[in-house]
């Protein structure tokens, strides 16, 4: 389990616990070492399944037998890209494994995240159609060779209300989960095409200057 008070010495964690469904698929490569990526199913409490695609290193997988149905367990951090589609830039979230393990399938499901980064859009504050107030964040959160990962988060209820009065620039740690989500996007010739979002839900949030909510 991730601990807020443990985690100052990173500012991006990420621990997540599943069975692999989608097998390898070569990603790029960079100075000299091969990544590649594959996806695992995190079940909710609630029954659904958040899908999480995984980037590990050639070296890494070399230790590991990845195929579908298998359990792992997956610490690292989360990582995002432009990409490129159909001349459409699309923002890619993964997480990006250091250290995979296997896992026992009667292992409790594991999906934790802590960021702390900076405020980079204004928080947009909306009501979901069954009345519940949400807010979208954009979290800038700093790594090496000054670079920057730009993570899309959703606050709920009262962490959605607390967000909204928020201002670019400022500094923030939350602690939250990986999810992902369908939806439909209408093209221009008339047909829909079913996509999948991924977004950090936010579980606690800390500003520098006031107390967890």
């Amino acid at each position: 389990m991730i601990n807020l008070e443990d985690s100052n010495t990173s500012t991006n964690v990420a621990h997540v616990c599943g069975e692999i469904i989608d097998g390898l698929k070569f990603s790029h490569r960079t100075y000299g070492e091969v990544f590649y990526t594959f996806e695992i199913g995190v079940l909710r409490n609630s029954g659904y399944e958040d899908q999480i695609i995984v980037m590990a290193s050639e070296r890494i997988l070399s230790t590991m037998n990845i195929e579908l149905g298998e359990y792992v367990n997956i610490e690292g951090q989360i990582r995002t890209y432009n990409e490129d589609v159909e001349g459409h830039n699309k923002l890619n979230i993964v997480i990006f494994a250091r250290d995979i393990t296997e896992a026992d399938p009667e292992d409790e499901a594991i999906n934790e995240i802590y960021l702390e980064g900076f405020l980079c859009k204004k928080p947009l504050q909306r009501t979901s159609p069954l009345g519940r107030k949400i807010c979208d964040l954009m979290l800038a959160v700093n790594r090496m060779y000054n670079k920057s990962d730009y993570i899309p988060c959703i606050a709920w209820g009262r962490n959605a209300i607390y967000s909204s009065t928020l201002d670019v620039g400022d500094r923030i740690a939350i602690h939250g989960r990986l999810q992902s989500r369908q939806y439909k996007k209408k093209c221009e010739d008339g047909d829909v095409l079913i996509k999948t979002a991924y977004e950090v839900s936010i579980l606690a949030l800390e500003t520098f200057t006031t107390d967890m909510v």
